[in-house]
């Protein structure tokens, strides 16, 4: 079973989701699936002891099938009449307050041209597809709640990992098959995670002698995101860490090793073009420390555009856990 079938699964035996559970994973705010609810009819099919509001997975199925139409650009009406009508005759019962249906209007087809316009996500977690909808939306609050649910439940490394890298890395193909089309979709996830990161993550530790680790984008790039997250979950551990952003000069990096000491230093390379092996033998081969106990800071190339182009002693981890795991042991030997 799929993912989704077993999210669907899990929905029937837990007796159903709450509107902000329904909400989450959708991707939208609580607000939006109460007004589907009171202007289109799309609500649950029951409630339960108490008036509690739950949804099973036909009315989750339906709402999905909402979200879908919307992004293809059809007006909410129109789209929830069309949900509606796939569902048949066991849909959810209107809201007496709500606005008439049309008699029988037939459905309003899919836009052809418009057609295909959601991520292709593949088999991911179900927030995956919560954010990758609100992203498509431009949607900043519902962005908002979700990302800061998704980090606050499962820590920054699983959040990173499991739901955003999956939804960058598909808003990313998204715009490269689509000849530059949605690559404000990706600007506006990419922002939104960056605010969360620092939102969410601790305060950085306090320096400690030989225990700081820099982190810092390579001359010629500026794909910063990565090491923001890896610097939150340093922070995360209470690890001190000194962040650099993009593009660094050679030699404001090599004054930054020698003022700080650090324990390890985190070179990201995004494009084989950027990454420089010279660059991070030179920095590994640095020494800082009273005479007689002089040390040298672990050099982690960090990024696919080291791919190939190993440098020895020099680590390359190939996510955020492997990288966590690495500057830990730096920091402790």
């Amino acid at each position: 079973m799929n993912k989704n079938g077993a999210d669907r699964a899990g929905v029937r035996r837990g007796g159903g989701l709450t509107t902000g559970e329904v909400a989450r994973r959708l991707g939208v705010a609580p607000t939006t699936v109460r007004s589907w609810d009171r202007r289109y009819g799309l609500g649950p099919t029951a409630h339960t002891d108490g008036r509690h509001r739950r949804w099973t997975a036909e009315d989750l199925a339906r709402l999905e099938r909402m979200c879908a139409l919307t992004a293809t650009g059809l007006p909410p009406a129109e789209a929830a009449r069309l949900a509606l009508d796939e569902a048949g005759p066991d849909a959810a019962p209107r809201d007496p307050d709500a606005a008439p249906r049309e008699g029988n209007a037939a459905p309003v087809p899919q836009p052809a041209a418009r057609a295909g316009t959601g991520l292709r996500l593949g088999d991911v977690r179900q927030e995956c597809r919560g954010v990758a909808r609100a992203a498509l939306r431009l949607d900043a609050a519902a962005l908002d709640d979700l990302l800061r649910a998704v980090i606050e439940e499962h820590g920054l490394v699983a959040a990173w990992t499991e739901v955003i890298m999956p939804t960058l890395q598909a808003a990313g193909r998204k715009w490269e098959i689509s000849r530059e089309r949605y690559v404000e979709v990706e600007h506006f996830l990419s922002w939104h995670v960056s605010g969360a990161l620092r939102r969410h993550a601790p305060p950085v530790a306090a320096d400690r002698s030989g225990a700081t680790t820099v982190l810092a984008c390579v001359p010629g790039e500026n794909h910063t995101l990565p090491l923001e997250v890896l610097a939150a979950a340093l922070a995360e551990r209470g690890l001190p860490v000194r962040m650099f952003g993009g593009a660094l000069p050679v030699e404001s990096l090599v004054t930054v090793v020698r003022r700080t000491g650090p324990a390890a230093v985190g070179l990201w390379a995004q494009s084989r073009n950027t990454a420089s092996r010279p660059l991070a033998q030179h920095v590994a081969a640095m020494e800082w420390g009273v005479r007689g106990a002089r040390r040298k800071p672990l050099v982690l190339t960090l990024g696919p555009g080291w791919a190939g182009q190993a440098v020895p002693g020099s680590p390359h981890p190939p996510g955020l856990a492997e990288a966590v795991a690495v500057v830990e042991s730096a920091v402790l030997r």
